[in-house]
């Protein structure tokens, strides 16, 4: 059984990163009225506690959401508005953030009545947890491999589809089936929006993963790199998103998002994106 805990990293830069490209991806595609079924892979426990000991001993929140939470009322972009809104009211009061929402509380906040969300868990405990949390939410839970249980489940019934993809790659082989599942997904639902995510890593070992996705040719490819101004001298290095068919505009949004927190007094990152496949 896999090892991996998100809850010793839960809230940390990474997590800005992919939770905001999340966020507006949905509020852009709700903009149309049509349904929306929602695929989270990896879905982890959905709820967590920063100032619980497994956050503490790595304090990975501290240079992450808890400084965007610091910038909050400067912060000028309306697309930051969901996630502190949610933020708020999961920790009222002024101080630091102690609750924090995984991918899932994220994909269910933002559900309007026609849409959908299918959350898959490998991890024995984590889903459990997960299926705990769920019980209050309009959400299905599967326990088991997230990959397999997407492709399972396309085409949905809903015109629309909404796909998160962020394993741990704490398996090497991940990336090769990130890129194997991604090409049998979108052969059964080209219009599908498909959002990966991939640490950028010392080593390099991350590169295959766009590189491979450029060679599948996929029309529509887009990546966001957020990177440390002071990386590490081994392990993640920065946070890097692939999107398939985003939004018209996402870039532009994503990007003034990214702006405003990226300096020293917030993530300490820079951001680079740009088409890896165009139209």
């Amino acid at each position: 059984m896999l090892s991996y805990l998100h809850e010793f990293h839960a809230g940390n830069f990474a997590d800005v990163h992919k939770h905001a490209s999340l966020i507006l991806t949905l509020a852009m595609m709700q903009a149309k009225p049509s349904a929306i079924a929602g695929f989270d892979t990896h879905a982890g426990s959905a709820m967590y506690d920063l100032a619980g000991e497994r956050a503490k001993k790595t304090g990975e929140a501290e240079s992450g959401i808890q400084q965007v939470w610091k910038l909050r009322h400067r912060l000028q972009s309306s697309d930051w508005s969901p996630m502190l809104a949610e933020l708020a009211r999961l920790n009222p009061g002024e101080g630091q953030l102690s609750r924090y929402p995984g991918s899932p509380a994220w994909f269910d906040c933002l559900q309007r009545e026609q849409d959908s969300l299918t959350a898959f868990e490998l991890h024995s405990g984590e889903s459990s947890r997960l299926q705990d949390w769920a019980r209050g939410h309009r959400v299905t839970v599967q326990a088991g491999d997230g990959l397999e249980g997407l492709l399972r489940a396309l085409p949905p019934k809903a015109p629309r589809l909404l796909v998160l993809v962020d394993p741990s790659y704490e398996i090497k082989e991940d990336y090769q089936r990130v890129v194997k599942t991604l090409a049998q997904a979108w052969t059964r639902c080209r219009h599908g929006v498909f959002l990966v995510w991939y640490p950028m890593l010392t080593s390099g070992q991350h590169r295959v993963l766009p590189e491979q996705l450029v060679r599948l040719g996929i029309r529509k490819t887009w990546y966001s790199e957020l990177v440390l101004r002071q990386p590490p001298e081994r392990g993640m290095t920065g946070s890097g998103m692939v999107i398939i068919n985003p939004p018209w505009g996402f870039s532009e949004r994503l990007g003034a998002m990214m702006a405003e927190v990226s300096g020293e007094q917030g993530l300490n990152v820079g951001h680079q994106q740009g088409w890896l496949v165009p139209e």
